[in-house]
């Protein structure tokens, strides 16, 4: 899968993933209004509204990117028919063409971590059937409890082809508090660093690991220094626009072939109508127009990092 993500990013000139993290508030009234009418106001409405609202952004960008990263918890806080709007809005975008990077941060030890993997990336047997549950490409991973927490998810992405993209140094302010921490004299975010290009060692495609790495856009200079620790690593990027990452921080997460790196911007694609220069230009009603205009400018923003 890291193959074809590498492919996608170089023919369409956009390493980008737009994340598809719908809050209630960002979905249009008259998209909400439509589902209460038909489900109430109900956990069932919300999950039909986050749907349609879903549905008409990837059909508004599905040609211009290679891959969309669903936010569970935006779906998981809408209970059972939240879940299944994210299992529904996971194969939508398959079926677009689209690689799908569930953030899902699973981090556990033993047979609770296999059964992450398996019901993500892998299959679960019932009898003498086999399903693939939620079936992303690739999905976040805590790396807090160590090797144990990780190695069962390495051993479903060697079976299935697929990839995890490991936490090492978060976007948000306070991660600091920990993931900046010494340990003999180097901070905690390099030792983790070094750790997934360990565990990449094991599952390479061609040029890639099927072991990728997070590392906030608001941290330039610690991602200058984890690119060199780890070469062979895809790096997702959130942080990218409304938390304050900008395209000329980014150059150092990209490498020479111009390739290493997918960032990622959700509100600032899924809610762009909200905002200037996009809410008079496109409005509510056309916030999937909104959204591709988004898109569009911020491919073209990236361009001046790569190489």
């Amino acid at each position: 899968m890291i193959n074809r993500l590498t492919e996608r990013i170089q023919k369409l000139e956009a390493p980008v993933v737009v994340g598809l993290d719908p809050m209630l508030s960002y979905v249009p009234e008259s998209l909400q209004r439509a589902a209460f009418d038909a489900y109430g106001e109900t956990l069932e409405g919300a999950a039909e509204a986050i749907w349609q609202f879903n549905k008409t952004i990837v059909d508004a960008v599905y040609d211009l990117i290679p891959a969309v990263k669903p936010q569970v918890a935006m779906y998981e806080q809408f209970g059972l028919p939240g879940m299944e709007v994210y299992r529904r809005t996971v194969a939508y975008c398959k079926e677009k063409g689209l690689i799908v990077i569930g953030d899902v941060k699973r981090g556990d030890i033993g047979s609770t971590s296999a059964a992450y993997a398996a019901g993500h990336l892998g299959k679960v047997c019932v009898g003498s059937k086999s399903y693939a549950p939620f079936d992303e490409d690739f999905i976040t991973v805590n790396p807090y409890l160590g090797s144990d927490g990780i190695r069962p998810f390495l051993e479903v992405c060697k079976e299935e082809k697929k990839g995890i993209f490991v936490l090492v140094k978060t976007s948000n302010p306070s991660s600091g508090e920990f993931q900046d921490r010494l340990i003999d004299g180097r901070p905690l975010y390099e030792w983790v660093g070094e750790k997934v290009a360990a565990w990449g060692e094991e599952c390479m495609g061609d040029s890639y690991s099927y072991v990728g790495a997070v590392v906030g856009a608001t941290y330039p200079e610690m991602g200058k220094i984890l690119r060199r620790l780890m070469p062979h690593t895809f790096i997702l990027v959130p942080g990218y626009g409304a938390q304050g990452g900008k395209a000329a921080d980014l150059a150092p997460y990209f490498n020479e072939d111009g390739l290493g790196a997918i960032v990622n911007s959700s509100r600032g694609i899924i809610a762009a109508y909200r905002k200037e220069p996009y809410a008079s230009r496109f409005g509510a009603e056309n916030f999937g127009d909104a959204s591709r205009q988004a898109v569009l400018d911020m491919i073209e923003d990236l361009k001046c990092v790569r190489p």
